[in-house]
């Protein structure tokens, strides 16, 4: 059978040129790339004698561990599709996913039982449960759930599957900062393109033209990269797709909470070469855990420090410099939707703005007016990000966001990222930040990430969020909600002060709320709602 842009077929390509290399490590547990392939084929023939068919949908309900991994590559091998579930979720979004996204199967720890028994009435296609032991000793017959381990022993290890298709689907569920969670169809060869750099990312030889050039795109001295976000968010899961597909060695963060020391502790035990966060969340105690234990670690191993998923202020990378001067650090542009849509190294080119990717006939800006037909943005003009080309399909069960999402405009398929952006004089695009969460302040328009940016670079605050709220005279006003680091006393003047040093006038801070935490979506993406909700309220408002 040909190999095609198929996930699977691409993984078993590598495995085979790479059997022995070790492929995955999580905590104790260690694999090859034969050994990871063979327990994948072992999981894959027990979900097809059991009912699981080409695309069936499969739920991944885990914290990061070696079978979340092993469980998706079972999934296509017999073309089924995987279904993050958040383990985050309340009841509310349990119910939904549960019921929006007819999984026939799901996999999940063991500690999740009680969740899934008080949602699965709402998952009428719901059959199947395989459960991942752990520290808990949640009831299996409540659910009539199966030990993985035991579902998996005695299975054939090879591999006897149906020939696959580029087409088959990823759904990737993604919370975004409002509503419900979106699933995201992504074909695999899409997807490959789209967020995993083709299979060039590590390789003179660039993006794959066939599927068999994933072989050659192997590099004969393996990078080790670790990945600190949970599997079930996109930016790390395509990561770990990226570090398997080019034959280097996965290392997954298997600790329960993000603790900046034991993820250093796991960085120079591993002898980790790239480090990838998502976002100033991790940067923050990542970069405490280094104050905190001066010279404590080797980490000499430590070439890359890259982000992709969230904001990564200009003020957290150059912290990062400070400890690691001769590292590259890299910081990507994407979404759920948009997979990778650039790369900044933190270089920009303009003053505004969260940084600079190139613009190419999949990469534009669209102004998308009221009343008007979508068009291209002309240079100078502002508009949405955009992308076309490797795209996903839409939104599973959800044709109403799918048509406002993705839009015709001469004649191709672009997807509307939400940022706001500008096409600048030189063909390159500025990215500014999420429109909805625009602030108009006397007709100026203030992104809350350029603002969010400058207080980050203050160093008695913690972790910052912007939000507009109502203002007589302007309409709107900028309010920070501030997370001060222990023992700092913050005042307005203080802070305004600062911020003119980084941003125009009009986008300083008029007033400011101190929070002992900032509020998070069960995604983990900031909480603008409840943190609007807090400033409105004049909590924590400090003169």
């Amino acid at each position: 059978m040909a190999a095609q842009f198929n996930l699977a077929d691409l993984f078993e390509i590598v495995a085979d040129k790479v059997p022995e290399r070790e492929a995955l490590v999580c905590g104790n547990n260690r694999s090859s790339f034969a050994e990871l392939d063979a327990g994948a084929n072992q999981m894959a023939h027990y979900l097809a004698a059991n009912g699981v068919k080409a695309g069936d949908h499969v739920g991944l309900y885990m914290y990061n561990c070696s079978e979340y991994l092993e469980a998706m590559l079972a999934c296509f091998k017999i073309r089924a599709v995987p279904i993050n579930v958040n383990y985050r979720y309340v009841k509310d979004e349990l119910l939904y996913i549960f019921d929006n996204a007819d999984m026939v199967a799901c996999i999940h720890h063991r500690e999740f039982i009680p969740a899934i028994a008080d949602v699965r009435s709402a998952a009428k296609t719901l059959k199947l449960y395989i459960s991942v032991a752990d520290d808990s000793d949640a009831d299996l017959s409540s659910i009539d759930a199966v030990d993985y381990h035991t579902a998996r022993e005695g299975q054939n290890k090879n591999r006897d599957f149906a020939e696959r298709s580029a087409d088959d689907y990823f759904i990737l569920y993604t919370g975004g900062t409002t509503g419900m969670p979106k699933g995201v169809m992504w074909p695999h060869e899409n997807v490959f393109f789209a967020a995993m750099g083709g299979g060039g990312h590590f390789s003179p030889l660039g993006a794959c033209e066939k599927p068999e050039d994933i072989a050659s795109r192997v590099t004969e001295n393996p990078l080790r990269g670790i990945a600190l976000a949970p599997l079930m968010h996109g930016a790390s899961w395509w990561y770990a797709c990226i570090q398997l597909l080019a034959g280097n060695t996965l290392i997954l963060n298997h600790q329960r909470s993000f603790n900046g020391e034991a993820v250093w502790q796991i960085v120079a035990d591993e002898k980790v070469n790239a480090v990838q966060i998502v976002g100033d969340a991790m940067a923050i105690p990542l970069l405490d855990a280094l104050v905190d234990n001066e010279d404590r670690w080797d980490l000499s191993a430590v070439f890359n420090v890259g982000s992709g998923g969230a904001i990564f202020s200009e003020a957290k990378q150059e912290a990062f410099k400070k400890y690691f001067p001769n590292v590259f650090i890299t910081n990507s542009f994407g979404s759920s939707e948009g997979g990778q849509m650039g790369m900044d190294n933190g270089s920009k080119k303009t003053a505004s703005g969260l940084g600079n990717v190139t613009r190419t006939d999949f990469m534009d800006v669209i102004v998308d007016a009221d009343g008007a037909s979508p068009r291209h943005a002309e240079l100078g003009e502002s508009g949405i990000f955009a992308r076309a080309g490797y795209i996903p399909n839409g939104y599973y069960n959800d044709p109403e966001k799918t048509a406002k999402t993705f839009i015709q405009v001469e004649g191709k398929t672009w997807l509307l990222t939400g940022d706001e952006a500008k096409l600048e004089s030189d063909g390159s695009i500025t990215v500014f930040g999420r429109g909805s969460n625009c602030i108009n302040s006397g007709g100026e328009k203030i992104f809350p990430e350029e603002v969010e940016d400058a207080l980050k670079a203050h160093g008695g605050i913690f972790d910052a969020l912007v939000v507009g709220v109502d203002d007589e005279r302007w309409g709107s006003r900028v309010s920070a909600i501030i997370q001060a680091r222990k023992g700092v006393d913050l005042n307005l003047d203080n802070i305004q002060e600062h911020c003119r040093q980084h941003i125009a006038g009009y986008k300083v801070p008029r007033e400011i709320h101190l929070i002992d935490e900032l509020p998070r979506a069960p995604s983990g993406k900031p909480d603008y709602k409840t943190a609007k909700k807090f400033a409105e309220s004049g909590k924590g408002a400090v003169a």
